[in-house]
């Protein structure tokens, strides 16, 4: 009689070990869980680039933004939170490979500032490769004099897929700028509560202050990445109102006020249909309402109407003429700001799911 209950009591052993492995799983994905205190002051570092002194009203300049997807997205990569199959860059040489485009790319363009998002600084999805301080920081091309880093993220490790887990990561918005950076702050987000909050992790925007000629005031740049992996698209409209607030209050006090970055929002409002293709109703790739703008305030969405280019395609696949598109990256600005141009550099999505944007811009 023992022997025939000896299976099933091993069975109900494991079992009962399953379960209490999940369960301490759970634990310790809530208890390493936690969020970088707001108002958090960040470090100015220097770089090699030439010094070029404050900006000046009346002069023209370039900001460029790029979600470089933390060195893993080539343009046949896909990714599993997407509907692909990939939870990790491929190999090493992936991540330097892709990186390394990325910044080529941005030497190309040219821009006096430049924001990154997913810069990872160490994660399993990157082979704990710091892409800050061994890619990015070394293929500046000269470009630029200063830089801050504000943790967008830490997350404790995802146990998900199982057979190539997505692991521990840490990443960040990276700011490099050609003019002296007087302070940063790092500004943290509303996100969404309960399990949530660990799919779409920390979110922040950071504050750069750059003084200009003449006593004429700041330039505040704000770098930004808005939620896209939420139950429902309304946290990103709460982000939004946040960062318009703190917008606002430059403006109105006199600064020049410009934010930039990955929206994962349709800031065309109908991208599907300007690039011809078609997916779901995505939560990440909503219209923004216009009446969250606030007067003094204007989105700018970068796009060519005689070469449209989408900034971000859907990665459930490779990429090919028939993927999801949309324009979600891009840039606010103060009325004070004039928009000489603003447009999509089509890579297309070589070193990243998103190709950069950038905008020409004269402060009046």
């Amino acid at each position: 009689m023992k022997k025939r209950h000896l299976p099933l009591k091993i069975i109900l052993g494991l079992l009962a070990l399953l379960l209490a492995a999940a369960a301490g799983y759970v634990i310790y994905v809530f208890a390493a869980y936690y969020r970088v205190e707001d108002h958090q002051a960040l470090e100015v570092v220097s770089m090699n680039g030439a010094d070029h002194g404050e900006p000046a009203v009346g002069t023209q300049y370039r900001i460029a933004s790029y979600n470089i997807g933390f060195g893993a997205y080539s343009n046949d990569y896909s990714f599993f939170m997407d509907g692909g199959k990939e939870s990790r860059a491929r190999s090493p040489e992936a991540v330097k490979e892709n990186v390394s485009g990325a910044m080529e790319t941005v030497g190309a363009i040219a821009p006096q500032i430049l924001l990154l998002q997913e810069v990872d600084v160490d994660g399993t999805r990157s082979w704990h490769i710091n892409e800050l301080e061994d890619i990015v920081d070394n293929n500046s091309y000269g470009l630029f004099v200063n830089r801050t880093f504000a943790q967008n993220y830490d997350s404790p490790y995802l146990f998900w897929p199982l057979l190539e887990p997505h692991g521990a990561n840490r990443a960040g918005q990276v700011t490099c700028s050609a003019f002296p950076i007087a302070s940063a702050v790092r500004r943290q987000l509303p996100i969404e509560g309960g399990f949530m909050k660990l799919v779409d992790c920390d979110r922040c925007y950071s504050v750069q202050r750059i003084p200009l000629q003449g006593d004429a005031g700041e330039l505040v740049v704000y770098n930004l990445h808005l939620s896209a992996y939420t139950s429902d698209g309304t946290i990103a409209e709460e982000q939004l109102e946040m960062l318009f607030a703190d917008m606002l209050a430059e403006y109105e006090g006199g600064n020049y006020a410009i934010a930039g970055g990955d929206f994962n929002k349709d800031l065309l409002g109908s991208s599907a249909e300007i690039f011809g293709v078609s997916g779901p109703a995505y939560t990440w790739a909503q219209p923004i309402p216009a009446k969250l703008v606030p007067e003094g305030l204007t989105i700018v969405a970068p796009f060519d109407p005689e070469k449209p280019a989408a900034s971000c395609r859907n990665a459930d696949r490779a990429y090919g003429p028939d993927n999801y598109r949309v324009t979600v990256d891009g840039f606010i600005v103060s009325a004070n700001v004039d928009v000489r141009k603003a447009d999509v550099w089509e890579t297309g999505y070589r070193w990243s799911d998103h190709n950069p944007v950038y905008m020409d811009f004269v402060l009046r």
